[in-house]
């Protein structure tokens, strides 16, 4: 019997599931017995909110973070060898895009397994398409270096591939540090370059802004806390 890896999307913030998830994921969702998951709590949470009659205590989780072996995520796979699907679930937004999940779809791939990806939320596509900056070339850096003065360096650079290589750089921050990094940007960045700051996207409070880094001084945003994703752009 055939298996299948679907990679399910998960909602950014407490968005209604309908308003940003096809009611096909469900579909395929809700047969589901054996969930990879980055956090087994709020995977459950998701699960009852996609159906509150879901059987939960049917359900297997295999936990997906820092403290997973490469041995456990050897067996993770193992439910497909008798014709189980399985579910692959982020925290929030796509799996396997800035998220542990990638390391289980390479071993699907290498062991030849179907692996299925589905529509959903992705807060650097969301991000992007709102900003007004170039979105046929752009790069996503993941994390930038805690200690300032690589962080400093690194803004410098991914500035310069923005305006040498017509390039729109994407990066996040852990919520906590949003505002010493959105700081450090101001210090370091010419006054032309465009910044593009989204949080909370989907949700109530849901903001997209892009000014120069000389209008971002006259007023800064207070980011603590919220889910943040950055983008820097050439004038």
């Amino acid at each position: 019997m055939s298996s299948t890896l679907y990679l399910f999307p998960v909602t950014l913030s407490e968005t209604p599931i309908d308003q940003v998830l096809p009611v096909y994921n469900r579909q395929k969702l809700l047969p589901i017995r054996h969930f990879i998951v980055e956090e087994v709590r709020t995977a459950r949470r998701f699960l009852k909110k996609a159906d509150p009659a879901f059987d939960i205590d049917a359900c297997t989780f295999y936990p997906l973070n820092k403290h997973t072996t490469p041995e456990d995520i050897s067996r993770y796979l193992d439910a497909m060898k008798d014709g189980q699907d399985i579910g692959l679930l982020s925290e929030a937004g796509c799996p396997a895009i800035a998220d542990p999940g990638a390391n289980i779809v390479a071993m699907a791939q290498k062991k030849g397994l179907k692996v299925v990806p589905l529509v959903g939320p992705s807060s650097i596509l969301l991000a992007l398409m709102a900003s007004g900056f170039n979105g046929q070339r752009f790069a996503f850096e993941g994390y930038l270096p805690v200690e300032k003065e690589e962080r400093i360096k690194t803004l410098k650079r991914l500035e310069q591939r923005a305006w040498t290589e017509d390039m729109t750089q994407v990066f996040i921050e852990t919520p906590y540090r949003n505002n010493k990094l959105l700081e450090d940007m101001l210090s370091t960045l010419r006054p032309q370059t465009r910044i593009c700051i989204a949080f909370d996207l989907t949700g109530a409070e849901e903001t997209v802004r892009t000014l120069s880094v000389a209008e971002w001084k006259k007023g800064l945003p207070e980011l603590t806390k919220k889910p943040c994703i950055f983008l820097l752009y050439k004038a």
